[in-house]
Parts: C-alpha cells; sequence; structure tokens
C-alpha cells in the first residue's frame, strides 16, 4: 500500500506486459496482460495531485482521475471503481481503447521527463477488479417513474443515455436495426483491443437493470418515428456514423476493393462464431493475400492488424502524411510496426490496377507544404513520382460519414447540417422534432467512445429536463 503519491520521482512509468509478438500475431485476444495489483498500485502512486489537473480536464467526461488513482495506491479498489464509475458508464471499455496518449495521459502535467502516469491502464485494472468482485451492479432506481424514453441505436451514445435515466426510474427501451448490442465497439473495433465480452456483459447486465432491448428493429421501416413519439415521452437519436468515406480513382470498381467497416464486422462476426458467407468466400478474408489499407486513423490500425492475424502474406499501410501527422493514437501505430505492418509515409493512391479484380495500387509521393487555415499542413504531390504496390486486398479507412436518415427513417422533418449530420440546440441536444433529441456521432461526426458516452449522459439531463418541465406545465394547466 502507497502511504503516500508523488512517487514519479522514484518510479519510471511501466504499462502493463504486452504478449509476445509471434503469439498476438497469431490470434485477437487482447494484446495486454493483466496489471498485477502491486504494480497497479505503483503505477498510481505516481500522480502528483496536482492543483489543476489537466488529466481530468483534457478528459471529455471529466472525470476525477487524481481522486481513483490515489484510492488505487491506497488499495481501497472497490471506492475507486465508484469514483470512477460515477463520471464513466463504461470506464472498463474506455480504459482499453480511449487514446489516453492523446486525451489524459498526453496531458498529465508530470510527462516532461519522468513520462505521464499510465491511467488507461489503472482504469481498466479498476474495473475489471470490479467485475471479477461483483462490485458492479445493474442500474436500479429507488423508485419507478412513468416516463419514458426511445433510445435509436445500441452504441455507447445511446446506451450511456439508457442507463442514465434507468437508474432514475425511467422506462427505457432500446431499438436497433443490429442482432447485438454494442454498435461498433461490438461489430467494429477488433477483439485484439476490446473482446467482446467485455460489451456483451454490460448488455446483460442493461438488462438485469429493467432496460429493454428491440433488436433487428429498423426505424422507418419497422417503426416510425412518428410511432415511437407517441409511445416515448422522447426520442433520443444515437445512430453513430456508418456511412464509408470513398474515393473516386480509376479502378475504384475493381473486384477486391473493400470499405473498412464491411472487412471488420466480418471479421468480429466471425469470431463471434456467426456464420458470414463473405469471410468464409475469401472476399472479406485476408489469408494469404497481400493487404493495402489506405488511410491513417484508428480504423486503419485496426484493419491492418486484422489482416496480419488473418494470416496475410504482406500488409502495407499507405498514408498521405508522415508519421508525426497520424490522426490515430501513435500507441496503435507502434503496436502495427510491432506486428509487421510496413508503412508507407507521404504517399497517396491515385488508381487501381488490375483485371477484373486489384492486382495493385498506384500511388504518388507527397510532401508536406505550409499550414492550411486549420493550421495543419498542406500536402502536394511530387511529379514524377509514381509507383505501385502490388495488392490482392485493398481496404479503405478512409473515415465516415452520416447516412441519410431523414430519409432512413422517412422522415423529412428531421434537419441536417452541410455535412449530413443531424442539427440540433446545442444547449438542449433536441432536434427540429419536439421531444426528439440527438447525440454523439450522428451530431458531431465521427469520433471517439468517450465523447460518445458524455453525449449520452448530457442527454439524458436533457430529455429530463424536457420532460419534467412538460408534466408541470401540464399539470398546472389542468389546475
Amino acid at each position: 500500500m502507497a502511504e503516500r503519491m508523488l512517487q514519479f520521482v522514484r518510479l519510471s512509468q511501466a504499462q502493463p506486459e504486452k504478449r509476445d509478438i509471434a503469439a498476438r500475431r497469431s490470434d485477437f485476444g487482447e494484446i495486454y496482460r493483466e496489471f498485477a495489483a502491486e504494480a497497479a498500485s505503483a503505477q498510481a502512486s505516481r500522480c502528483s495531485q496536482c492543483g489543476v489537473p489537466f488529466c481530468s480536464i483534457h478528459c471529455p467526461l471529466n472525470q476525477n482521475i487524481p481522486d481513483w488513482l490515489k484510492l488505487t495506491a491506497e488499495g481501497r479498489l472497490e471506492e475507486a471503481h465508484e469514483v470512477n464509475s460515477a463520471t464513466n458508464t463504461f470506464p472498463e471499455i474506455c480504459g482499453r481503447i480511449c487514446p489516453q496518449d492523446r486525451l489524459c495521459e498526453g496531458n498529465c502535467v508530470i510527462e516532461k521527463g519522468f513520462e505521464s502516469v499510465t491511467i488507461g491502464a489503472v482504469e481498466k485494472y479498476i474495473n475489471d477488479t470490479a467485475w471479477e468482485n461483483g462490485w458492479v451492479k445493474p442500474p436500479s432506481p429507488r423508485q419507478e417513474k412513468p416516463h419514458s424514453v426511445g433510445i435509436i441505436g445500441a452504441g455507447p451514445a445511446g446506451l450511456a443515455t439508457a442507463e442514465r435515466l434507468r437508474s432514475r426510474g425511467w422506462q427505457v427501451h432500446v431499438y436497433d436495426r443490429y442482432d447485438r448490442v454494442g454498435g461498433l465497439m461490438i461489430y467494429g473495433i477488433p477483439n485484439f483491443k476490446l473482446e467482446k465480452e467485455v460489451v456483451l456483459r454490460r448488455w446483460k447486465l442493461f438488462e438485469a437493470g429493467g432496460i429493454h432491448f428491440h433488436l433487428n428493429v429498423a426505424v422507418g421501416t419497422d417503426i416510425t418515428v412518428d410511432e415511437l413519439r407517441a409511445k416515448h415521452d422522447a426520442v433520443f437519436i444515437a445512430t453513430g456514423v456508418y456511412k464509408a468515406r470513398d474515393i473516386e480513382v480509376p479502378g475504384s470498381d475493381l473486384a477486391g476493393i473493400v470499405p473498412a467497416l464491411d472487412y471488420l464486422t466480418a471479421s468480429n462476426r466471425d469470431n463471434l462464431g456467426d456464420d458470414v458467407p463473405t469471410f468464409a468466400s475469401g472476399a472479406l478474408n485476408a489469408h494469404g493475400k497481400r493487404v493495402v489499407v489506405l488511410g491513417g486513423g484508428d480504423t486503419a490500425m485496426d484493419c491492418v492488424r486484422t489482416a496480419i492475424r488473418q494470416g496475410a502474406s504482406a500488409v502495407t499501410c499507405l498514408y498521405r502524411r508522415d508519421k508525426a501527422n497520424m490522426p490515430g493514437s501513435m500507441r496503435e501505430v507502434k503496436n502495427a510496426e510491432e506486428e509487421g505492418v510496413e508503412f508507407t509515409w507521404l504517399a497517396a493512391p491515385d488508381a487501381f490496377a488490375g483485371h477484373g479484380k486489384v492486382e495493385a495500387v498506384r500511388a504518388t509521393r507527397m510532401h508536406l507544404g505550409l499550414p492550411d487555415a486549420t493550421g495543419r499542413q498542406q500536402v502536394a504531390a511530387i511529379p514524377g513520382s509514381e509507383f505501385n504496390i502490388p495488392c490482392d486486398l485493398a481496404i479503405k479507412a478512409l473515415g465516415f460519414d452520416a447516412e441519410d436518415l431523414p430519409a432512413m427513417f422517412n422522415e423529412p422533418a428531421l434537419a441536417v447540417t452541410r455535412w449530413g449530420t443531424l442539427k440540433v440546440d446545442h444547449r438542449t441536444m433536441m432536434t427540429a422534432l419536439p421531444g426528439v433529441f440527438a447525440g454523439g456521432d450522428i451530431v458531431r461526426g465521427a469520433s471517439l467512445v468517450v465523447w460518445a458516452i458524455r453525449d449520452g449522459r448530457d442527454a439524458a439531463d436533457q430529455i429530463e429536463a424536457y420532460v419534467t418541465q412538460k408534466a408541470s406545465a401540464l399539470a398546472t394547466a389542468a389546475e
């Protein structure tokens, strides 16, 4: 047990041990081993307990990070879990997949010269311990309320809203077009970052707490928005963004060129034991193939590392900027490099070559120029620098845009921005339809799970305020 904090002056930063690279490449298990209790306590004791905790400020959930680090250092893990889960609906998930190097850890004030506290690994340790000891309980309201909410989307934003309102006694119904709860956490993120049981056990817990899930239900087809508005006091839209960004270059219609989400979903469904014809046929399976992934974000890292595990003969990540300008987590890049992924920096695809099926990606070397209005360096092609990368499977990991929800839901009154995301009043999170709220990626664009959780928790507060105020106004009018 640590009797005092500020141990960064004598203890070096340490992450949990990684599994052997050869073992990692051969399966989809999480790559980090569990922290031992003594190691987690020691790493937590490195916290400086600073007066202005930049780790908390730069966490989208503004978690009380120094508090639960101190409790962990003192061996008071159940209390650490209570403090952690008070501000985070899914702390065991955020501990695994948040880009801590860009958020809390990247803003730790002791980082220079000493390296930051391993906040993410300690958070994972706290909450895995909580699950093992039965400290994680279903949402259990003190009293039931007559209010009900219909939530469209069982991803992190929708689930965060569901848990928060259910814990306050609301009758909560979640509608999702897929057959499992979790959204991209279940189908978009590979097991080596987030084992699916971690998500599935939350689903079981929420059902035990009285949250009703209606799966394989497509809003606009199986049920309309008007029907949901009639059934519930409020509706929350948290569908996320699933429309893959494309690249219009010659040869884009060749076979063997696939969107990242299709590829990752097929792999995750196969790992879950589903029958996946496109995986079995090899169309969405990298085994024995030369794979080129286009993009430099976290989705691209998920794709290259999945291809390695599927037994690809070669895996290349093609990105038009340099390593320092990659939008994804540097930890993920490092893990990919360790596992054998080849990175081709400062190169952009010009065309796909092949006869009926992709055989190569034609690319041009790029150079970085002056910053644009956003402060990011512009990229420009180097004349005469074209080259080919042999390829049997090209995966486009170029980001995601919003689907056309007004058309999909057959609800033209839903207003959208010029990016296709839902337009809301950012003070109340309400859409153009009274009583219909929205949050998460469908409002802010493709973002992080932790931001979706933040939006979901905020939306629950706004929904409760709206319904309570409306009920009060009706009661006053009836008097």
